[in-house]
Order: structure tokens, then sequence, then C-alpha cells
């Protein structure tokens, strides 16, 4: 077992309400009955084909051969089933063969893939990414050029923007596009790093969603251009002069091959302008921010297949005997009835299960942004933008600290290969990095989403943590709770005006410990998706539902996160309202 179907389940139809999502023309085709479906279908990939190759992708990892990336050999016949099932393009509409699912029930076919195999799972993901940027930002000429070999996976899209000097600085990069005779043809040179699944055999080609500088364009972020730079030429398949340089080994992910390129060494890469030149970022941004909530549920679906892992162990494994029990003769008990390894096993729970809450929470507010108008539509776009930077980064942050846990419940076996917990561990960590680091997203909530539209995603924010609080406090024992987080909230909102007092005095004090607020407006959240799961779970067990164990399991979860989660808010709130601004005026050379 790598997920609780019961848990994907209980998120989407009882705590986030996907089925509200029907009542509009775009997803009025569906149902509860195509919904469940679509998530068989993905579990039964899940299972059969990602699953079993799980271990032998970490251990046979990619190889440069001859200027060409080998990926395990499995892997074509997985990327071709993607293809030909209609998975790269099922959020897109009929008219483009589409099944105008909603991206809510993507993202949960995500989670099951990527709990299941994180590696052969990134594949269609970058595709859909590219392929949806194409169909967005590109001409008519360019969607019938490149979208229906990546839908139906002969090819591979990917986003091509790091370069060895400009890593998240992309107003730096350098890789340039030169116009040519022919309008809308540029002449594409420079390099790329870090491009997942740039380059593999798993594929008949590769299209790069790629960032250049058109020559003569103004320097920094004004400047960018978007390109689809196909590895091959589409007409004759021939090299358009996208060589791999190299591949870079990773401690984790093995499975999903990251390239070096080099692009327009002999002068002969054709690349195609996407849109309008120098708007290449904000195209980008799109795919990005998709990819940034995407990138929180892959770091959620791999600590919640760790979480899963540990758990069976712990149930299985004896050892020791109850405190108190001193007769040797006595049984051993297995370790799960030990409170220590309780409390691993209820902090691993309570991160995954508030973290996929969140995140399937975000997917839905995308999904309003793309079919609901007015007001709905306006607060989904500002709620969305806030709560992206948490959703990306907190499940990033916190998978990290629950897969090791997950070790730690399994002890010496834990470091070992003969157990999946290690692979887990390792592929966590990079989660924290991907899609832009921790500490550029604590800058982006605190320097611009906390104050865009003069904070009123704030408010919104606030009003929606207050509606869950209100509803909480109409059931007796949800109460405590409900006033639990209204302290919190309001601690949350005195010390964010602190901050903000700070903003226009010294720019570098009040992004000091950016990454510290990012943490403590994160546990908030998190808090907030706990309570709302606990009303649902009080309210069926006061209806003494037949399920009681799944429900006093969430209750036990939200108990012990509003208990030993929640008030790290206490010790991170004193940190940022303080005044001595050691990280500042510490100096490189006392280091």
């Amino acid at each position: 077992m790598f997920y609780s179907k019961r848990d994907l389940h209980f998120q989407l139809f009882e705590n986030i309400d996907a089925l509200s999502l029907t009542s509009f023309d775009f997803f009025k085709d569906h149902n509860q009955e195509t919904f469940e479906m679509v998530l068989d279908a993905a579990d039964q990939i899940g299972v059969t084909s990602l699953r079993p190759l799980l271990t032998e992708m970490d251990r046979k990892e990619p190889q440069l051969v001859n200027g060409k990336i080998i990926v395990h050999e499995g892997m074509k016949k997985i990327y071709c089933q993607y293809g030909e099932d209609g998975w790269i393009n099922a959020c897109f509409s009929y008219e483009e063969g589409g099944q105008q699912l909603p991206n809510t029930i993507q993202s949960a076919v995500g989670f099951i893939w990527q709990a299941a195999n994180y590696s052969a799972s990134v594949y269609p993901f970058l595709t859909s990414g590219a392929a949806n940027l194409i169909r967005t930002f590109g001409s008519k000429e360019l969607i019938e050029r490149f979208t229906p070999n990546l839908y139906n996976a002969k090819w591979q899209g990917t986003m091509a923007l790091t370069e060895p000097d400009a890593g998240s600085s992309l107003s730096d990069l350098s890789t340039t596009a030169y116009p040519t005779e022919i309008e809308g043809i540029y002449k594409i040179k420079g390099q790329k790093i870090y491009i997942s699944c740039g380059d593999h055999d798993a594929c008949e080609n590769v299209i790069h969603l790629m960032l250049a500088r058109i020559k003569g364009a103004p320097a920094g972020v004004k400047g960018i251009s978007m390109f689809v730079v196909p590895q091959k030429r589409t007409d004759t398949g021939a090299s358009n002069d996208v060589l791999t340089e190299g591949l870079y080994h990773k401690m984790g992910y093995k499975g999903a091959p990251i390239a070096h390129l080099m692009v327009g060494s002999n002068d002969a890469c054709e690349g195609f302008l996407v849109g309008e030149p120098n708007k290449g970022l904000s195209y980008m941004f799109q795919m990005m921010n998709e990819a940034r909530v995407g990138v929180g549920m892959n770091a959620a679906a791999i600590g919640t297949a760790a979480y899963y892992a540990s758990l069976a162990y712990a149930k299985e494994r004896p050892q020791g005997r109850k405190i108190g029990e001193k007769d040797p003769n006595q049984p051993q008990v297995s370790i799960i009835e030990h409170a220590d390894v309780k409390r691993m096993l209820l902090f691993q729970k309570s991160i995954v299960e508030g973290s996929l809450s969140l995140l399937l929470y975000c997917a839905k507010l995308g999904d309003l942004v793309n079919v609901a108008g007015g007001q709905e539509k306006e607060e989904a776009v500002l709620l969305l933008d806030l709560l992206t930077p948490i959703a990306k980064s907190y499940p990033s942050e916190m998978c990290c600290l629950t897969t090791s846990a997950a070790v730690q419940v399994l002890g010496g076996a834990g470091y070992t290969t003969d157990f999946p917990v290690e692979q887990y561990y390792r592929e966590a960590r990079i989660h924290p990095i991907h899609e832009g680091t921790t500490g550029i997203h604590g800058m982006d909530l605190l320097g611009r989403k906390v104050l865009m539209k003069n904070g009123s995603a704030v408010r919104i924010f606030a009003e929606k943590i207050m509606q869950t609080i209100a509803e909480a406090k109409e059931d007796g024992a949800m109460q405590p709770f409900a006033e639990k987080l209204e302290k919190y909230l309001q601690r949350a909102q005195q010390t964010s005006g602190q901050l903000m007092a700070k903003a226009g005095k010294n720019p570098e004090e009040f992004l000091a410990d950016a990454t510290l607020y990012l943490e403590y407006l994160s546990i908030l959240t998190i808090a907030w998706q706990w309570l709302h799961q606990g009303i649902i779970s009080q309210k069926a067990l006061n209806s003494d539902s037949p399920e009681k164990d799944f429900y006093q399991g969430k209750i036990m979860c939200m108990r012990y996160f509003f208990e030993y989660e929640l008030v790290k808010m206490d010790g991170l709130g004193k940190r940022l309202v303080s005044d001595d601004m050691v990280t500042v005026e510490m100096r490189g050379e006392w280091f």
C-alpha cells in the first residue's frame, strides 16, 4: 500500500467537494462515477505499471551513450500508455481531443502515480505543461504542428529555463535568439542545464519550451522571449542542433533524466517564437505556477508512500514491551504500541494528509480560475496566488522531515536498501529546490503576495479561515480547536502588520526572515485545513458512521497537529518581530 484510496476519496468528495465543479458547463458531463473511474484507472496504472519498477528505476539509472540518454527499458511502454489512454491532454477541451477533466481530479491522478513511482510520473506532466503553453500562447500553426504528438506521447515536452550563470536569476540568462528571414523562426544559441527529461530514448523527439533573449532585446526580465525548440526537425527528423552535453547523476528520483543541453553549437538550431517578443517570462509563469503546486503534490505523494511503508513495518515489527512490563517471559509488542513510534507516525500522517488537503484545495481554485466568473473567479485568483508558495514549499520542506521519520521508525532497517524508505528519503530532498527554492518562495509570499492588491488576498484568506472557525464553533467537540486557531490567526495578523511596518524602511531587514514567515503562515494554513477535516470527521462520528476508525484517526491527527505543530508559531512569531537582525549584520569574513 503506497497511498490510501479511502483518504483520497475523503479529500475529494467530503473535504473539498470536487463534485461542485460539475455545476459548470465545462465539467457538466462528469459526476462522481466518472471521477471514480478515472481514479481507478490511474490506480491500476500505478499498481501494475509504475510500482513494480520503483526500485529498478532507482538502481538502473539513465546513462549517456554516444550523445543520447538511455532510460529504463520499461519507460517506453509506460510513456506510450500515458499518450494512448489520453492522460496528457485529459484536462483540455473535447475539440482538442481532451476529456474536460477538472485539474482537481488530474492532480489526484498525479498523486497516485507520484506515490507509486515518482520518477516514472514526471514524464507526462512535463509534456502536458509544455503542450498547455503552446495551446494557450502559440499560433494556430504552432498548435497544429506540435501539440498532437505531445498529446499522444510520441514527443516529450520540457521547460528549459536554467543556465550555468542564471539559475533562479532568470534576468541574467544569456541564451540568444537571432532573427532569420522567415518571420517567427529564430536561430537559437546557448546552453541549458538541469532540464528534466531533456533527452531520452522513450520517445521520438523532445520539444523544449525555451527561454531566450532576442538579439538587441532589453536587458533583464523585460527582454525574455519564449520559443518552441525541438530536438529534431519536425519535417525531416534531422538534428536541430540541440545536443546533450551531459547527464546529471542525482541523489534521488534517478529514473527521470536531467540533461545538460548545448543549443546551436553548429549555428543550426531553429526555434519558433511563442506569442509576442519579450513576453516569454510571463508566459512561462503559467507553467511554473502550475508546476509549483505540482511540486508540492510530488512531495506529499512521496511522503505518503513513506508513511504507509513505515506504518506497515510498525504494525509487523515486534520489539520490547509496554512501559512498566518487566516480565521477559511476556511476548514482545509491535513497535506501533510505543508512544514515541505513534508520535512519529502521527507526525507523518498529519503532515501528508494536511498537505494533500491544501494541494487539492489549490487545484480546485485553479479550476475555478478557469471556469468561474465574477467575484468567485476574482477571489480564486487572489487566494491561489497567495497559497501557491505555501502549497509548494511547506510539503516540500516538511516531507524531507516526514520521510526521515519513516526511516527512523524502521530503525537500522530503514537505512538499508532492503526497504523503500531510504529511497523516499533521497527522493524527497529535491522538492525544496525544484521550481524555485524555499527562500525564493518566502520572499515571493512576504514581498509580493501579502502586499498585492492592498492586502486583498490576505483578507480573503483570513475570511475563509474565519468561516471554518465559525462552523467549528457550532459543535461543542470542535469549539476548543476553533478558538485556538482563531487566537493564532489574530496573532498572525498582528505579526504580519508589524512586519509590514518594516517594508518601506529597510527592505533587507523586511525580507531577511521571509523563509521563516513562509513557515509561520504555512503552519496556520495547514491547521485551517485540519480544522475543516475535523469538522467533517466529527459530524460523521456524531452520526454514528460505520467507519469510526477512519474518522477517529482524522480527529486524532487534528489534535496532534494543534498540539505539536501549531504551537511552533509561537517561537517563529517571536523571531519575526525581533529587532536583532543577526543575519543581516553577519559578514562573510566572520564565518
